[in-house]
């Protein structure tokens, strides 16, 4: 997703570390950076934070889109922060190359000292045998031995498989992938070569549920230092030791996954509120009893200096609060709320595929005798790896696509609001999302602000073109726009990919409070979950109920890629 952290040039100042503030030895594996600022076309993103990491933690990042999450990640990969050098980072943000290079050899080959070796091997194998040359030769072997690089390859096709590749597709070459399944093989890279710190940005974007069900019982299991920046709840939950919570631009460090952080933080955030409150008090008294608010707020400055250890929040593990601090700003939370209104009663069944026989020309069949009906009380979930026609499912139900044989059905009264990565591109670009919510619907200025305000477009994005907003701002327009159609049945696929964890918390709230119909294809479990969705899995060109909840379906996939359910898998 363009966001504004990643636009721009960047200024960035930090404090070099000390030897007395513990600078690092060579065999060091933490990282400080203390007082660290960074600023991107003159909005300040970071203003005298601290980064601590350490070793062997699994850490989120977490804060609202546009902060400086994805920056931070940048600048830690670039070396722009003061990073020990002994510390080998990876950031995983860029798809592999498109060539004949085969899936396989693109992950197995990124270990360049195996592959170095190899090639050596097999030039000592040609060259004349001499003392030399065979000496040479055992010193290489000792260290393929070394490094295991016979386990190598089992390695990266395991980890290819859980990604999603067929053994057919890990021969395939990159030049024949999709951008998203070159993005896939270029996280297989990254978990291949096991980088001291591994940094993966929404890494569960480009997946399928399948795969970010294995690749969240993989991380599970991680034994190096990592550091994610998600906005899946449950995976969040399921992989992280600690989570960092970019706020008021700065880091603060919360033992414990994301659900142990969001009880922590309402918390936190009451003693904010209690400390700010004082504040305004004492400085409204010292402005009752003749001084002038300049002066008030400097004895309250000195004050706050004075007080500041005595008032430190256990939740928050740095030293941030024991330094002098300005004025206390009122703690604002990030609150989104979004609605879809309620639709009139439609008897049953309001839509149906019946004896579909569906498959693109030229290709196999995806679907054979289909048959799937909805009422107005349905909440599916459709499920399966990607290829197998989940996307093609929706757009048969939606009437986008006709079947070969059999038909669709649906009640003439029916009004089907539909959502996917693509709805924003159906803006009208040269307007603005308030020109355009009231051209569409004959809104007023006021209400059309209020609707966008709703689902989280901040204020300033609503009278400029929807060509200039970034992916999540334009999302919510179109968000804005399927509420307004007022629709009887809710067709989602993948709806929070744009979305952060606060919005698809309220996405997921007004799913629940709408009397409509709902169906979604969804990577995100925690959504999947709190929507009480069936799961629907396709399968053998045809979809059935699946016999159990989520976790049966999580071991089930498991299973049949050979890999144990990791203990906490939640």
């Amino acid at each position: 997703m363009a966001e504004l952290e990643e636009e721009g040039q960047f200024s960035v100042s930090q404090r070099e570390v000390s030897t007395k503030a513990g600078a690092f030895a060579d065999n060091q594996m933490d990282i400080k950076v203390e007082n660290f600022s960074i600023a991107a076309r003159g909005k300040e993103l970071f203003v005298n934070a601290n980064l601590q990491i350490t070793d062997k933690r699994k850490y989120g990042l977490v804060g609202p889109n546009g902060h400086g999450k994805t920056t931070l990640l940048k600048h830690i990969a670039s070396r722009a922060l003061n990073i020990p050098s002994n510390i080998d980072v990876l950031y995983c943000e860029q798809e592999v190359q498109a060539d004949d290079t085969k899936a396989i050899d693109a992950v197995v080959n990124a270990d360049k000292k195996r592959l170095a070796l190899m090639q050596e091997c097999k030039q000592l194998e040609k060259a004349e045998q001499n003392d030399e040359t065979i000496e040479r030769m055992k010193h290489v072997y000792d260290e393929l031995r070394n490094i295991n690089a016979d386990a190598a390859e089992p390695r990266a096709r395991r980890i290819l498989a859980g990604l999603g590749f067929t053994k057919e597709m890990q021969e395939r070459p990159t030049k024949h992938f999709s951008g998203g399944w070159r993005m896939r093989v270029s996280l297989a890279r990254s978990l291949f070569l096991e980088p001291t710190l591994l940094m993966l940005d929404e890494p569960t974007n480009h997946l399928d549920l399948n795969a970010v069900i294995w690749l969240d019982n993989y991380l599970q299991d991680w034994k190096k230092t990592l550091l994610i920046v998600s906005h899946d709840q449950s995976f969040l939950d399921n992989v992280c030791t600690d989570i960092i919570h970019l706020d008021q631009q700065k880091l603060f460090y919360y033992r414990g996954n994301y659900g142990i952080f969001k009880k922590m933080l309402v918390q936190k955030r009451k003693e904010q509120l209690k400390a700010y409150e004082k504040q305004e008090k004492r400085l409204k008294d010292l402005k009752a009893s003749g001084k002038s608010t300049k002066q008030a707020e400097k004895n309250q400055k000195d004050n706050l200096t004075r007080k500041q250890g005595k008032n430190k929040s256990k939740a928050v593990e740095t030293d941030e609060d024991a330094k002098p601090q300005e004025l206390l700003a009122r703690p604002r939370d990030y609150i989104v709320k979004f609605t879809f209104p309620d639709p009139p009663p439609l008897n049953p069944p309001v839509l149906g595929l019946y004896s579909v026989t569906f498959g693109f020309k030229g290709q196999p069949l995806l679907f054979k005798d289909l048959d799937f009906g909805i009422d107005m009380s349905s909440r599916v979930a459709i499920v399966g790896p990607n290829g197998v026609g989940k996307t093609t499912l929706l757009k048969l139900l939606i009437g986008e696509l006709e079947p070969k044989s059999g038909e669709m059905r649906k009640n003439h009264r029916l009004r089907i609001g539909t959502y996917n990565q693509h709805s924003a591109d159906q803006l009208t670009m040269d307007e603005s999302p308030v020109e355009y919510l009231r051209s569409k619907y004959n809104m007023d200025y006021q209400d059309s602000r209020k609707m966008l305000g709703r689902f989280g477009l901040s204020g300033h994005a609503h009278t400029i073109s929807n060509k200039d907003l970034s992916g999540g701002q334009k999302a919510r327009v179109a968000l804005a726009d399927l509420s307004c159609s007022k629709p009887d049945l809710l067709i989602m696929d993948e709806p929070t990919n744009n979305l952060d964890i606060e919005s698809i918390d309220a996405l997921a709230d007004a799913i629940n409070d709408y009397h409509g119909a709902v169906v979604v294809v969804s990577h995100d479990e925690r959504f999947i979950r709190d929507t009480n969705c069936q799961l629907w899995v396709v399968e053998n060109k045809n979809i059935s109920e699946i016999d159990g909840d989520f976790d049966d379906y999580r071991r089930e996939i498991l299973d049949s890629l050979g890999e144990d359910m990791v203990k906490g898998a939640q």
